[in-house]
């Protein structure tokens, strides 16, 4: 059967799963149950036009069929490396044994038609589309479609720096605006801001070239303000930077302790404040698909899912705190969720939280996954609320992006940027029940070795868990056993081939994942070995 016909759709049962042979039919699975058309074309569109769309939505499967082989080439081999992540359900994709696909005038069909006509109307007149699907794991709050779709970068070509050029510098670009820009896609280790042939230019070192490449793919070619401030992206031929001082031009963010040199400030107070005034034609735009019939007006940001929301207005981003205010200004222009005014904040604010059942030790373990948590403290009198103050800001954002919304013992924890710059410890003499600790010296911390490859291995929470420094005498059964002690599902368990001191173990729910991980991180399990626990982006 060389076509996939609409009629069908009710019995149709999707392929075989054998197809390695390019197609321009691309067979996407494992969707979430509340999946739309836009979010499906979403993942076609950076690699190409997506010139046809079935929905088998009772099957959580979808067919997607890009206008050339090419273009579902480079869609598949990207996402095989990558994974798409739509609210937490990594996403699977290979080539359809169909050539082309046939759909019918049916509800479904007719549905999805609109949808597509809306979005090609867009991207053939040549504007960008604030599309966004998280892609391996990192929560990208916007993922807007580069000027050349399918440029992915030879297989070669992964240095984890990035060459930056910015052209039409109409207004003044920062090192933190592209630090705040840069870092939704990943952590980023250092930025080297400089001026070569009249063109401001930086370099940006991430901790792996599958990060730089996402980047890379996500953001050429966008405009950093409205109509001017465009990226131009490419690798560099370096593949780490030697920064020698932290300042305006240039930063080192696994070594805080570096000088600041004499660097002289480059832009004051004043000018930033313009530079984030001058940005609102780029903020307070119309989305583009407000008109488009049968298309829903808006797209709300869930849980890196699509973004296409109303563009917040000057009130929102703070006018008062200079660079910061340019920084969301450039981060919304292109779509990145939650870099508000509040974005230079380390203190986040959980609240939702279950009073009968979380302590400090448990939101440390949890947060401790995206960055180090310095203090923790559940407010005395609002048990269902907490401050947790992490080590930057960054990590601060990256926590929020992928635990905000997320259920721990019950209740779907909301986490927002707090007005608190610290958290205060009680004075002597003051306890508070231990609802307040510090953990600044604690040995649990995953990110303080400059460079450390958990940098690059940070996933928003799944079902299934990675399990490291297992001594030789634990087997499967006993981490099976250590697993469904705490009244957990354990579906599926498998250790690596190549490396016995590490494994994957699958739980019941994303929910029984992340009870676990708090309860058995660092848990004892003899020879001078504790259990290291993460967030898998695989699945066995």
């Amino acid at each position: 059967m060389n076509s996939a016909n609409g009629n069908d759709s009710k019995k149709f049962k999707g392929d075989v799963r054998s197809p390695g042979v390019p197609s321009r039919v691309v067979h996407v699975r494992k969707l979430p149950n509340d999946i739309n058309e836009a979010e499906v074309i979403g993942l076609g569109l950076p690699f190409g036009k997506v010139t046809n769309l079935l929905m088998l939505k009772g099957k959580n499967q979808a067919f997607l069929e890009m206008n050339s082989e090419e273009c579902a080439q480079t869609m598949v081999s990207y996402y095989s490396s990558v994974t798409p992540v739509i609210r937490n359900h990594p996403i699977y994709m290979q080539y359809s044994t169909h050539k082309e696909l046939k759909t019918d005038n049916s509800p479904n069909q007719v549905r999805a038609q609109a949808a597509l006509q809306a979005v090609n109307a867009l991207h053939g007149g040549g504007m960008g589309v604030g599309m966004g699907v998280g892609m391996g794991g990192m929560g990208m709050g916007g993922m807007a479609i580069p000027a050349d779709p399918a440029a992915m970068g030879g297989a070669g070509s992964q240095s984890p720096v990035l060459r930056v050029i910015i052209e039409n510098l109409f207004y003044p670009v920062t090192l933190d605006v592209l630090h705040q820009i840069f870092s939704k896609f990943g952590t980023v280790l250092k930025i080297i801001t400089f001026t070569k042939n009249n063109q401001f230019q930086a370099l940006i070192q991430y901790a792996d070239g599958l990060t730089a490449q996402h980047s890379k793919l996500s953001l050429d070619g966008q405009n950093i303000y409205n109509a001017c401030c465009t990226l131009r992206i490419s690798f560099s031929k370096l593949t780490s930077l030697n920064v020698k001082y932290n300042n305006d031009k240039s930063r080192d963010y696994t070594r805080p302790d570096l000088p600041t040199a004499d660097s002289q400030p480059s832009l004051d107070h004043q000018t930033m404040q313009a530079a984030a005034a001058f940005a609102a034609p780029g903020l307070i735009s119309a989305s583009p698909y407000g008109g488009a019939h049968g298309f829903p007006p808006a797209f709300a940001l869930q849980q890196s899912g699509l973004s296409m929301p109303g563009m917040p207005g000057l009130a929102s981003l703070g006018m008062g705190h200079g660079g910061m205010a340019a920084a969301a200004a450039a981060a919304n222009r292109l779509g990145l969720s939650g870099l508000t005014a509040s974005g230079g904040h380390n203190v986040l604010l959980v609240s939702n939280l279950n009073p009968e059942s979380v302590t400090p030790h448990c939101l440390f373990i949890l947060f401790g996954v995206y960055g180090d948590v310095m203090r923790v403290k559940i407010l005395f009198n609002k048990k269902e609320n907490a401050l947790i103050q992490m080590s930057d800001c960054t990590q601060a954002q990256l926590a929020m992006s992928h635990l905000n919304g997320q259920r721990l013992h019950g209740r779907a924890m909301r986490v927002t940027s707090s007005k608190h710059t610290t958290v205060q410890l009680p004075r002597e003499g003051h306890e508070d029940q231990g609802l307040t600790k510090d953990y600044s010296n604690s040995p649990l911390h995953r990110f303080k070795k400059p460079g450390s490859k958990n940098y690059s291995n940070i996933f928003p929470p799944s079902a299934t868990l990675h399990l490291s420094n297992i001594p030789p005498a634990v087997v499967e059964e006993d981490l099976q056993r250590l697993f469904a002690s705490s009244g957990s599902t354990v579906k599926a368990f498998k250790f690596f081939q190549k490396d016995r001191k590490m494994a994957l173990i699958q739980m019941g729910s994303v929910e029984e994942a992340i009870e676990s991980l708090i309860e058995f991180h660092n848990h004892d399990l003899g020879e001078n070995h504790h259990l290291r626990v993460s967030f898998s982006k695989s699945t066995i």
